[in-house]
Formats: structure tokens, C-alpha cells, sequence
């Protein structure tokens, strides 16, 4: 664009200028996030079934979700899985990238293969480990191979059907699906630390695993403080693996709060009580948002994203 022609607009006219150009997505933010938002949160307080039209109750739903023992089993299970998920995925890809950050030949193909979980569809996943997980599945046939040599029975481990394993089963599946990608990003913050320092360390006797506690972990904090808070926020809304293994049974052992919401908006046409439970898990997001903002700007961490 000519300067000549930018000079001669008012000030007013170049300070609007540039939310011109947002007016086109935040016009598509509008229509598909803000205002079906909006509308969810009018819903929460009336009750809605996809027949007639809305009727203002005012705050029964709250009163039902306070009283319902399935969303207080579904959160539990949801802050367990906050709780068993969110330091796997914070250390072990740490240790996974100081791994592919050596330079040995072929290495590359390491980083290509441990990624490659990341790429692959959670349906595809989810239908495979199921498969993993049966009672005559490949799992199960490894360790009754391992028992059978030590002359024990083996009748093969529930790991879906059993009411103490379902949740913790799934959740290996959400940790190897994801370690590739905290992977990347820690790697990212590894190949940024100058090779002087390690150098400069090992002088001082600072070497092997003793190195890493004393450098990479200081100077790596900002990338563990932000992949936990990811980490956190996708475990919050976890619904595919739920979906597809366990359906959120055996007993309502594995179902989480996006289950729960998917459940009672779908299958039983529950529109303004799924409206309420969705309401509380935005505010639990919304919490994890702002931890999220107060640990970048504590750790400098927020020119990561």
C-alpha cells in the first residue's frame, strides 16, 4: 500500500486499522465459540430437552448436580486422572528428549518413532489397545506366556472390565499417546541451551545424570511448568479414550466429566443439565487457564507459545 496514502489517514483510522483485519475470524469466532457459549450458559439455568422451548428454573440444576453422585464420581475421576497423568507427561518426556538430543548416528529415526503415536488418530489408537487390552489379547497372551514357564495359572488381567483398572488402563494409553509431543517441545528447549555450559560443568566435576539435575533441569523449568499445565488441561477434557475403550464403565469407574456431558446431552437428551455440568468444567479450565498465565509470567515463559 502507497505511504503517501497511509499518511494521509487520521490517527483514529490507523488505530482501527488492525481490527479490521481480525473483524473476518472474530466474526467466525462469533458464530461457531461465543455465541453457542453464551447460549450453553443461558441453558444451564432452564430446562431444555430439544422439544418445546426453553423453561426458566433458575438454579435447579445446580441443585440436581450437587445432589447427583455420578458427576461427583465422574469429577473424582477426572482429578485422578489429573493427578496420575499430568507428572508422567511433565518428567518422562523430558528424560525422552535429553535422550534424542544426543548426537549418535540414526538418531533421527528415534525422534521420528517415538513422535509417530502423536500422528496417529485416538480412534485407530483406542480401537488397537482395546485389542491390547482383551482377555485374549496380546497383552494378556505375553504375561500368560511369561506365567506358563513358572508353571502358574493365568486367566488373563481385566484391564477394561475391572471397576480398580479401566481408568488407570486408559490412562496409559493418553500418556504414550502423548509423549512425543512434550517430547518436541522440550527438545526445542534443549537444543536452545549453549553447549559451553555442559562443558563448563563437567570441568567442575559436574557430569552424566549429575549435569542435567544441575543445568538442563534450571534452565528447563519455564518448558516443565508450561507442559504441565497443557498436560493438565488436556487430561481435563479427555472423551476420546473414554469413548472408544470403556464407554465410561465398568460401573462409572472410567467416566470423566466430558463423558458425563457427552452422555447426558446425547444419549439422554439432558440439553440444560449437560449445559450445567459443561459450566463447571469451564470454570475448572478457566482455573487452570489463569494458573497457566500467572506460571508464564513467573517463570518467563510466555514467549514459549
Amino acid at each position: 500500500m502507497d505511504k503517501t496514502f497511509l499518511k494521509s489517514w487520521s490517527p483514529m483510522q490507523r488505530r482501527f486499522t488492525p481490527y479490521l483485519f481480525l473483524l473476518p475470524a472474530l466474526s467466525v469466532l462469533g458464530l461457531t465459540v461465543f455465541y453457542p457459549a453464551l447460549q450453553a450458559f443461558y441453558l444451564s439455568f432452564t430446562r431444555y430437552d430439544l422439544i418445546g422451548e426453553p423453561q426458566w428454573i433458575g438454579f435447579e440444576n445446580f441443585q440436581r448436580l450437587s445432589r447427583d453422585p455420578v458427576f461427583w464420581q465422574a469429577l473424582r475421576n477426572t482429578l485422578l486422572y489429573l493427578v496420575c497423568v499430568v507428572p508422567v507427561l511433565a518428567i518422562a518426556p523430558l528424560a525422552l528428549a535429553i535422550l534424542v538430543n544426543q548426537k549418535l548416528r540414526g538418531i533421527r529415526w528415534f525422534r521420528v518413532a517415538y513422535y509417530t503415536p502423536v500422528i496417529i488418530s485416538m480412534v485407530v489408537a483406542g480401537i488397537a489397545w482395546k485389542w491390547l487390552y482383551s482377555n485374549n489379547g496380546l497383552l494378556n497372551q505375553f504375561l500368560g506366556a511369561i506365567f506358563s514357564k513358572f508353571n502358574l495359572d493365568f486367566a488373563g488381567v481385566p484391564w477394561l472390565t475391572d471397576p480398580n483398572l479401566a481408568l488407570f488402563s486408559v490412562m496409559v494409553v493418553t500418556i504414550w499417546k502423548g509423549l512425543g509431543y512434550y517430547m518436541v517441545i522440550y527438545l526445542a528447549g534443549l537444543q536452545s541451551i549453549p553447549a559451553d555450559l555442559y562443558e563448563a560443568a563437567s570441568i567442575d566435576g559436574s557430569d552424566g545424570l549429575r549435569k542435567h539435575w544441575d543445568i538442563t533441569v534450571p534452565l528447563m523449568k519455564p518448558y516443565l511448568f508450561l507442559v504441565a499445565v497443557i498436560s493438565a488441561i488436556s487430561a481435563t477434557k479427555v472423551f476420546e479414550e473414554i469413548f472408544i475403550m470403556t464407554q465410561g464403565g465398568p460401573l462409572n469407574s472410567s467416566k470423566t466429566i466430558v463423558f458425563y456431558v457427552y452422555e447426558q446431552a446425547f444419549t439422554r437428551l439432558e440439553i440444560s443439565y449437560a449445559c450445567t455440568i459443561g459450566l463447571v468444567m469451564f470454570l475448572i479450565i478457566l482455573m487452570l487457564s489463569i494458573v497457566r498465565l500467572a506460571v508464564q509470567r513467573s517463570t518467563g515463559a510466555e514467549d514459549l507459545i
